[in-house]
């Protein structure tokens, strides 16, 4: 297991180097996060994310992100989500601006594990996330100054994800036993279109997101982080935006 994360640094220093070489255009945003999992039973759960990124230099929102969903818990490290989202998102036409919102359905599976990245290391919880979307997006167009929505077109999208928590203070030597302290979190998203890749760029890979925090446990239900999240967005043609993103998240375990 333990070169699983040493696989998912490789990646993400790739990515942010790549995404530094690239003719892309550079964009500076800002995101916030809460991630949230409520154990009902030993077979079910509620999940919810929400979240708020901006535009370019910060200056409005550019999307508000609402992701709900029921969890199947199969093993203790396997859950099985279905969901759906909300995702109102900044839409430009002919120099108009506005918000039409994009729906999706989504399956996924996560897996967690635990790792030591040393004989003494403390233990290294890495979790991987295999994401399969049904994405409604939006078809508009302009009329005065107002966008009018015309319909929504299909397009299917699967997402790897694998995210790495590294405990950094002193005592934690079990994943289990780590409830309080300091962190580091590692992890990369991949996004790959399935089916008709036309409505969105045409290609088969869409974007990569590659991101470092730092973060502090408070307790075993509640998580705060901040770090730098590098997207990588491959644009129809030879387009591609690196968007360099700070971001704030939450995590929520009840």
């Amino acid at each position: 297991m333990k070169n699983t994360l040493q696989l998912t640094m490789l990646m993400t220093l790739l990515t942010i180097i790549g995404a530094r070489q690239a003719h892309a255009q550079a964009q500076f945003s800002g995101w916030l996060g809460t991630f949230q999992n409520y154990k009902l039973s030993s077979k079910f759960g509620l999940y919810l994310d929400a979240q708020f990124r901006s535009t370019d230099q910060w200056r409005q929102m550019n999307a508000l992100l609402l992701r709900p969903g029921v969890n199947f818990y199969f093993t203790p490290s396997l859950t099985g989500t279905v969901g759906y989202a909300y995702i109102p998102q900044q839409r430009i036409s002919s120099g108009v601006t506005g918000y039409l919102p994009e729906h999706r359905t989504w399956q996924q599976l996560t897996y967690t594990h635990g790792t030591h990245l040393g004989r003494h290391a403390r233990t290294t919880a890495i979790s991987h996330r295999l994401r399969l979307e049904q994405r409604y997006i939006p078809k508009h167009h302009a009329e005065g100054s107002s966008l009018v929505h015309d319909k929504h077109v299909y397009a299917g999208r699967l997402r790897y994800f694998t995210r790495a928590v590294i405990p950094t203070s002193n005592g934690a030597t079990d994943s289990r036993a780590f409830t309080q302290g300091f962190f580091a979190a590692i992890q990369n998203e991949i996004f790959f279109n399935i089916g008709d890749p036309s409505p969105v760029n045409g290609k088969v890979f869409d974007q990569n997101r590659a991101y470092l925090a730092m973060g502090y446990r408070c307790s075993k239900q509640f998580d705060v982080e901040m770090g730098y999240l590098n997207q990588y967005i491959s644009g129809a043609g030879s387009s591609s935006t690196a968007n360099h993103v700070l971001q704030v998240a939450t995590y929520i375990r009840l």
